[in-house]
């Protein structure tokens, strides 16, 4: 018979696999598949045909219909360059009551409940059909999940309820902002700094772009917030530029000048509007830059897009979750998850994982043994009511 192992031995091997978003996951991806079927369950890989060392995995157990629970997780993690750690990231350390690793907290704790829960659910003989799905590259935009949840959909039943189990202290997380952002790079045309005027600065061109960035985000803060955006820490749309590269010295104009525009969306309000209204303000750049040099140009393209988890009236995982938590306060977050694309393809979908969002992406990464336990407790709750 396969060994069945406990939530912590299957986290402590998940952990193991540095799956750091700009190298491969098909370890971790191969393991899993391996141990699913050393008990009789059949599951599925997606590899990325642009990324041929990436790949997602998804499965289902109990009866083969639809209204599946899915259980979502994602396999990567950040990179580890530069943060002092006092342990091994990728080995388990247990230490103050804390399980210290890169990706315990964000969110390989919760992948390894998950596939737990799978193979207990499969034993068990659940009525009510459980599925497992792991993705790839959430980390770099919450890329992975789209192409996994339109290839799960052609080979297994549809799920309804998609419990995302992204660290929230096992609280229901019913609502998040949408987010995406643009890879802008400036293009300028150099001369001396003395005569200016007849080169084009891609800094200073960028400049006016960021700046309108600053001028929205006042706006948005004085304004009055909408009931639903109200509820948001903050409770309006962002516009952000966290890096900036550009220039060659100081004493000539610059030629190249890139950033990444980023904006964070409060549900009710519409991302393609903010796109158009940035897309139209770097056209206008662009024009009055060809204006001096028919050479100077604005390249702009797609970083990430996610959209916004809106809260659901009566969500069936919203109720699912508050039933086997007892949770029933309103909870939103400002950051995006994969929660909000699977509720775009027509699923019910609600936030629900063990851990202090606060500890992701941070040296000496930790989750709580007694949340690592909480999200145990209800993974047995939920198999339990498979069963029902």
């Amino acid at each position: 018979m396969a060994e069945r192992l406990s939530p912590l031995e299957i986290m402590t091997k998940l952990i193991s696999f540095p799956t750091v978003s700009r190298d491969t996951n098909l370890p971790l991806v191969d393991w899993v598949e391996g141990y699913l079927q050393s008990h009789g369950i059949e599951s599925h890989c997606w590899p990325d045909p642009d990324q041929p060392h990436k790949a997602a995995i998804f499965a289902h157990v109990g009866p083969l219909q639809e209204g599946a629970i899915v259980l979502s997780g994602h396999t990567d993690v950040v990179p580890i360059d530069g943060q002092p750690w006092d342990t091994d990231p990728f080995v388990v350390t247990e230490k103050d009551g804390k399980y210290f690793g890169r990706g315990t907290c964000d969110m390989k704790g919760f992948d390894a409940l998950a596939i737990w829960a799978l193979i207990e659910a499969h034993h068990a003989g659940v009525k009510r059909p459980l599925q497992l799905a792991l993705s790839f590259d959430e980390e770099v935009g919450c890329t992975g999940a789209p192409p996994m949840i339109q290839a799960m959909q052609k080979v297994l039943p549809k799920g309804s309820a998609v419990i995302v189990g992204e660290p929230s202290m096992m609280q229901a997380v019913t609502g998040h902002k949408g987010g995406f952002g643009y890879d802008t790079h400036v293009v300028g045309f150099e001369v001396h700094s003395s005569i200016m005027h007849t080169g084009v600065n891609a800094i200073m061109e960028a400049a006016p772009l960021i700046d309108w960035a600053s001028q929205r985000n006042a706006e948005n803060m004085a304004a009055r917030p909408s009931d639903m955006a109200a509820v948001f820490d903050p409770p309006w749309t962002t516009c952000h530029v966290g890096m900036i590269e550009g220039g060659t010295a100081h004493n000539i104009t610059a030629k190249d000048c890139r950033f990444m525009m980023d904006f964070r969306v409060v549900p009710g309000e519409s991302a393609a509007q903010w796109r158009d209204a940035y897309l139209d303000l770097v056209r206008q750049a662009e024009a009055r830059m060809q204006a001096v040099n028919p050479e100077a140009r604005i390249d702009v393209s797609d970083h990430f897009a996610v959209p916004a988890l809106v809260p659901e009236t009566e969500g069936e995982a919203e109720m699912l979750v508050r039933s086997l938590t007892g949770d029933n306060a309103s909870h939103v977050v400002s950051y995006g998850t994969e929660a909000g694309q699977f509720q775009e393809a027509g699923y019910s979908a609600v936030i629900c994982g063990p851990g202090d969002i606060a500890q992701a992406h941070q040296p000496n990464e930790f989750i709580e043994v007694s949340q690592f336990n909480a999200g145990h407790q209800f993974m047995q709750r939920l198999v339990q009511r498979l069963c029902e």
